[in-house]
């Protein structure tokens, strides 16, 4: 059971009435079935307070010994991602909740989205685990036996020794979603003899939560009837996995690669990579695919999603800085740290992940956190590679903003966090070609055809796709990252609509280009060009200087070029609620035009501030709301991400602008 940390109380009430209450309601009455349970920790404290029925019932049900406990990070990270200090501080939160709360001391641990690292055994074992449950798919990638699978493995790091069982993946794709007799099948399949274990762990939400699973699991009581069905059959014992691991041989040594599901590593990948490897498969046949192919044809590794986004990758490595130096950290600071640490934000597939605006904005509220426990009436500034990806940032914090500056993207502003409201402004998301797009371009002639009176549903990963052909006019991808103080150069004037779709004509080199950074002046400079029938030498200088709200620019342009041109600064900025800011009293909506402006306010309901633009030359502005399109497990989702503004003026041979951002009460 999980859900993302601080996730909207309404999202959580659905999961519990839908799947987690009934779920514990009907296994309350069946406690000789033996099964293992896994929860993040904060959903569990969750429960405790908010849904005491359903605990007392997970009590109840831990009592008789029906359940067994697995242990795992308590906000749910992906263990191999942080450091082995706060890997160990997490596992060791959740295992004393469980002892607290229910007696039960872990033996075993749940490995968030099956990531799996042989650096993680050590901080298991030191935390007195035992056993790992992984995918099948994890032994067979790296060249094991299919028909080798029903039992536990044994693997080490330095010499410390832990056990792995793998998941059967045709239990997970059987259960619940074939009919009883089927699943039953499916289970007597994973027996080589009497000692076989047909191992089973997966996503409880698959039990009411995810399509057309509440009606199937529980009004037409599937779970009920499969229960009833397992505890019939003699030929099926249930098991706890400390019990098997008490009374079984291991099936031998494995040292197995850093693997998560296969459909992980397909969603790693880029978007044409991901559909090369799908064509792979296709082409040598889904057959020789799971039999030997599994073995060669794999996707990426986890952590490559901070490669594929580089918004997941600044979270990420923002949230590593203050690990690394954590001594600094107030003991209740410390928690905001580990829940900073959450998986759901830092990546994307089937479900929404970095592509919803609400878990990036938990994300950056517990970082603030963190930075307004450092802050101070004086502004402290550094300049350091934050993020790792071999350039500086410039980090300044005031008493009442963290800010984060890019000298790789063309010395934007890449953080522009409230110390006061615990929100980021600059939480904004590049829109970028996905793979699932292709089923927007090109849509799909349906493959699933459920019968009528049929005793068994689709899964999310064979349902029926339906795409509203007004999508694909949505469809709009950025050149280069929605941030703001981003530099533009045009000899065409710049239009609303040109300015949406990101297909004006650009004559710079400054938008997505890298600055060097003046730390005697504190600026970031560019010698690049204007690109016409030649290059013509351009130099640009960006002047930052800050005081507790406000950010202020001295921008200066010379170039060889002597003819007019159009200079355009882009800025992006994130809402709770894009659809009820107002820009000068302006709803934003599908986007307005301001002539001969030079102060431009735009106000914020959310965080009840405003956010005020000046600038010393008459501008025109443009202003529209940027929406992405993400895969969800019901098909095809709009999300608003951020408004974005161009504000430009006509110049020639050289420009002096000044420009200032600033936080004001409403």
């Amino acid at each position: 059971m999980h859900q993302p940390v601080d996730n909207f109380s309404d999202a959580v009430d659905r999961s519990v009435e839908l799947c987690y209450a009934p779920f514990f309601e009907t296994m309350r009455k069946y406690p000789e079935f033996k099964f293992a349970l896994h929860s993040s920790g904060w959903l569990l404290s969750e429960i405790k307070t908010k849904y005491p029925k359903l605990f007392s019932n997970i009590e109840y049900l831990t009592n008789k010994g029906s359940i067994e406990w697995v242990g795992g990070g308590y906000y749910e990270p992906v263990l191999s991602s942080i450091s082995s200090k706060d890997a160990k501080a997490q596992i060791e939160k959740l295992n004393l909740y469980l002892q607290k709360n229910l007696k039960a001391t872990p033996k075993g641990s749940w490995l968030t989205e099956r990531v799996w690292e042989a650096s993680v055994i050590e901080d298991l074992k030191a935390c007195g685990l035992e056993y790992v449950v992984v995918d099948d798919y994890h032994f067979l990638s790296n060249g094991f036996d299919a028909n080798a699978m029903d039992g536990y493995y044994e693997s080490e790091k330095g010499g410390e020794k832990i056990a792995l069982f793998p998941i059967s993946s045709s239990l997970r794709y059987a259960l619940p979603f074939f009919n009883i007799e089927r699943a039953i099948e499916e289970i007597l399949k994973c027996a080589q003899n009497k000692n076989s274990a047909a191992v089973i762990f997966d996503d409880m939400e698959k039990f009411g939560l995810w399509p057309k699973t509440h009606e199937w699991v529980y009004e037409k009581k599937w779970l009920e009837r499969f229960v009833k069905a397992v505890v019939k059959d003699e030929r099926i014992a249930t098991m706890h996995y400390k019990e098997y691991l008490q009374t079984h041989h291991s099936k031998g040594l494995a040292y197995l690669s850093n693997t998560s599901y296969f459909e992980m590593g397909e969603w790693s990948l880029g978007a044409v990579q991901a559909q090369a490897l799908e064509r792979l498969k296709q082409r040598i046949g889904e057959k020789y695919f799971q039999s030997t192919g599994v073995a060669f044809i794999k996707g990426g590794i986890w952590k490559n999603f901070f490669l594929k986004y580089h918004e997941s990758n600044h979270i990420h490595k923002r949230m590593l800085r203050h690990s690394l130096h954590q001594e600094r950290l107030k003991k209740n600071i410390l928690d905001s740290l580990y829940k900073l640490q959450t998986n759901d934000v830092f990546w994307h597939g089937l479900f929404g992940g970095i592509y919803l605006p609400n878990l990036r904005d938990n994300a950056y509220k517990y970082l603030l956190e963190i930075e307004a426990s450092l802050a101070t009436k004086k502004i402290k500034m550094v300049f350091e590679d934050i993020d790792m990806d071999g350039y500086k940032e410039l980090k300044v914090l005031t008493k009442d903003l963290s800010l984060v500056f890019s000298s790789k993207y063309g010395g934007s502003l890449v953080e522009f966090g409230s110390l006061e409201k615990l929100f980021n402004w600059q939480n904004t998301l590049m829109r970028r070609y996905e793979a699932y797009h292709e089923k927007i371009l090109n849509p799909p002639q349906n493959t699933h055809i459920e019968k009528k009176n049929s005793d068994t549903i689709a899964t999310i990963h064979n349902a029926d796709v339906v795409v509203d052909a007004a999508l694909k006019e949505k469809l709009i991808y950025d050149w280069h990252p929605k941030y703001s103080f981003v530099d533009h150069l045009s000899r065409d004037e710049f239009l609303l609509e040109s300015f949406k779709r990101a297909n004006f004509k650009e004559v710079g080199d400054f938008a997505n280009q890298s600055f060097e950074f003046d730390e005697a002046e504190r600026a970031f400079k560019r010698e690049g060009g204007i690109y016409l029938d030649q290059k013509y030498e351009t130099s640009l200088v960006k002047k930052y200087s800050f005081a507790s709200k406000k950010i202020a620019l001295k921008l200066s342009i010379a170039t060889q070029f002597t003819h007019k041109l159009y200079y355009g600064m882009e800025f992006n900025f994130h809402f709770a609620h894009p659809h009820k800011v107002s820009i000068n009293a302006h709803s934003v909506e599908e986007g307005i035009i301001l002539t001969e402006v030079e102060n431009i306010v735009l106000k914020d309901d959310y965080t009840q501030k405003n956010l005020k633009i000046t600038t010393d030359k008459k501008c025109t502005l443009y202003a529209y709301i940027a929406d992405t399109i993400s895969q969800s497990e019901e098909g095809f989702e709009l999300i608003a991400q951020q408004v974005s503004l161009l504000i430009y003026t006509p110049f020639s041979n050289s420009l002096d602008l000044n420009i200032s951002l600033e936080v004001c009460d409403v």
